[in-house]
């Protein structure tokens, strides 16, 4: 009898709010960006219909999870000011929280962590990895998912010298490694943790593609804890293909595509729909491997 080749995906269940995630296959997040100042897509759902379209969107094309973000975290970018944030973020939670799908908040800031919460967000999605005073604090109370990102730097200076690692893989898991740790001397379990390389947050293309080839050795040593990839769209896209940020579609499947091969649970994108089925292929191919000749 034919049987399936199993997925990649070793992750462990993820506690994400409302929902229990569980990975057998990769799970696809899109991006609404509610900010001005996005590097690919600013001002184009800055608005709260257009925002809401945009999400109807996405659940159409088969978005698994909503990642929304009110100041934009591309490198140059200046801090937004906290009454902004809030009345960027917290009125599109509120007013899709009877989706089925878990809504992340992309933020750093805990009071808006909080609100975004108490709105009914299901996931804080930190690039500063919770490393704020008062994150941890605002979160820890909660049932909520986190994903813990891995930045060197800020995102105003961190592309304006070449970073520099003693081994990019290794420093990163070592930061994963102390982040868990942190959280867990506060209480919080680690199956509400997610952990994302952050492509493109301090590294180079070097240092990006090198994460991607390597993406489950960044996890410590001995956990499966989910790993999320963030490369739709991106500068690491752009170097190889020569292309701005507009005409980077094909690039950011073939992204995806890559991440899944080598072990992410969740996959962070604007282009729901063309990722959703390339990864349908991509499931469909490895489900096919396992499988006797006919």
């Amino acid at each position: 009898m034919a049987t399936s080749t199993p997925s990649p995906i070793s992750a462990a269940p993820l506690q994400c709010g409302r929902f229990t995630l569980t990975f057998d296959r990769p799970l696809v997040m899109g991006i609404l960006n509610v900010t001005p100042d996005s590097f690919s897509d600013g001002g184009r759902f800055i608005s709260r219909d257009a925002a809401l379209a945009r999400a109807e969107q996405m659940l159409a094309d088969g978005a698994d999870m909503i990642d929304i973000g009110g100041e934009s975290t591309r490198p140059g970018a200046p801090p937004v000011p906290l009454d902004d944030e809030l009345e960027r973020v917290v009125p599109i939670v509120e007013a899709l929280r009877a989706v089925r799908v878990p809504l992340s908040v992309d933020t750093y800031k805990p009071a808006v962590m909080r609100a975004a919460l108490d709105a009914g967000a299901d996931m804080i999605n930190d690039i500063w990895g919770l490393r704020q005073d008062g994150a941890i604090d605002a979160v820890k109370g909660s049932n909520c998912g986190l994903c813990v990102m891995h930045m060197l730097g800020e995102p105003r200076t961190m592309q304006l010298h070449e970073p520099v690692y003693e081994d990019v893989v290794a420093d990163v898991r070592a930061f994963f490694a102390e982040r868990v740790a942190a959280l867990g001397r506060a209480g919080i379990a680690t199956d509400r943790i997610s952990l994302d390389p952050g492509y493109g947050f301090g590294k180079t293309v070097e240092h990006n593609y090198a994460l991607l080839a390597h993406l489950t050795d960044t996890s410590p040593a001995g956990t499966n804890f989910p790993l999320l990839a963030g490369m739709s769209r991106k500068s690491m896209l752009g170097a190889v293909t020569g292309r701005g940020a507009g005409e980077r579609l094909a690039a950011s499947v073939a992204a995806a595509v890559c991440a899944a091969e080598r072990g992410a649970a969740i996959i962070r994108v604007h282009d729901v729909a063309e990722t959703v089925d390339a990864l349908k292929v991509w499931q469909a191919t490895k489900n096919a491997a396992g499988n006797g000749h006919y």
